[in-house]
């Protein structure tokens, strides 16, 4: 531990932890745009910078680490106006439309140019015109909206191991793409929506609310029901009917990671494909009946079978939806209510 003044105030801190770390950690909340604490250091964006009493540049305060008496101001009027600047050079080469993406959940560029009040780029001259990617089922990618603030790079790279985006061309040709430049498919990417999860600007955007108002939006907490991990996440409600989902930072089992069930599918939620009752098939057609109908109906079947072809005849499929306990039951009624050890599970892989 070592002393420090922080915004005026003298205080114990670790020499182990970054400045960000520690402004966070007493409440002081120092703008990021390519931090994530997940991921390697990118110290890229330069939005996080603060002013350190003897020295002449400001320093990134995510990659600096404080020293026996250090004096940090976060928020001095040499920081402020270094963070403007960066912001009004960001949005000099943004499309117009910076205030009216609707990019749910995590759109840092649009909330720092409202709080630092850079509502339009000063900045004339070129701008970048990619073509916007949109083949993939299930998200759109707009490099014209891209900082190359290489959240996207590192998260695919560091956490989902799958290597789809790097780097690509230099100078203010930079941008961030696949191998050779292809649009994201099925053929280089799982489509997990990780990248989304991680992008500050708005660039990459699930299609499920792509066209929707942020104001619009309720957000229920609520916890998975595909498989029993016990993920937690927002779901995004509009007029009653859920159009997507968002997950957190906060979230103690995942973070901000999902598989790609969790992730798209609360489409399943108002399908009209969706079972409301049991059904029954009788004469060939399926027809509704009620649950202790439905029972009635396994018991039977499983006391014919079993009578008629031994205990082995019967098998049972578990299902990852339930939990760990209820599992432990169901193959406890086939061993020991059934006799028979043949149990499977969806998940065994």
């Amino acid at each position: 531990m070592i002393s420090i003044t922080l915004n005026g105030q003298k205080m114990e801190a670790s020499a182990e932890k970054s400045i960000l770390e520690i402004a966070r950690e007493n409440g002081i909340d120092i703008p990021t745009l390519c931090y994530n604490k997940k991921l390697t250091l990118f110290s890229g964006c330069r939005i996080c910078v603060v002013e350190i009493a003897g020295r002449k540049s400001l320093a990134a305060s995510c990659s600096t680490r404080p020293l026996e008496g250090m004096v940090i101001q976060t928020h001095s009027d040499k920081v402020l106006k270094s963070r403007r600047e960066i912001l009004d050079l960001l949005i000099s080469n943004h499309p117009e439309d910076l205030f009216i993406q609707t990019k749910v959940g995590n759109n840092k560029l649009q909330e720092y140019a409202k709080e630092y009040e850079v509502l339009k780029g000063s900045y004339e001259g070129e701008k970048k015109n990619y073509e916007v990617d949109s083949v993939n089922a299930v998200y759109i990618r707009d490099q014209n909206k891209c900082i190359v603030c290489g959240q996207c790079v590192n998260v695919c790279d560091q956490v989902q191991i799958s290597h789809t985006y790097d780097y690509l061309g230099k100078g203010f040709n930079t941008k961030i793409g696949t191998a050779f430049d292809l649009p994201i498919s099925t053929d280089n990417c799982r489509l997990c929506g990780q990248c989304v999860s991680a992008c500050p600007t708005g660039a990459l955007i699930h299609k499920q609310l792509a066209d929707i108002e942020p104001a619009k939006i309720t957000k229920v907490r609520t916890t998975c029901p595909f498989c029993g991990t016990g993920c937690n996440f927002d779901l995004n409600i509009v007029d009653g009917k859920v159009v997507g989902v968002t997950p957190l930072e906060e979230a103690t089992v995942n973070g901000t990671e999902l598989c790609v069930k969790g992730r798209y599918h609360s489409d399943m939620i108002g399908s009209k494909h969706r079972l409301t009752t049991p059904l029954i098939k009788k004469n060939g057609v399926f027809v509704e009946a009620t649950y202790d109908e439905a029972f009635e109906y396994i018991i039977d079947n499983i006391k014919k079978i079993k009578d008629k072809y031994g205990a082995d005849s019967l098998a049972g499929l578990s299902s990852a939806r339930c939990v760990n306990e209820d599992n432990y039951i169901f193959q406890k009624l086939f061993r020991a209510g059934f006799g028979t050890n043949n149990v499977d599970h969806c998940a065994r892989t």
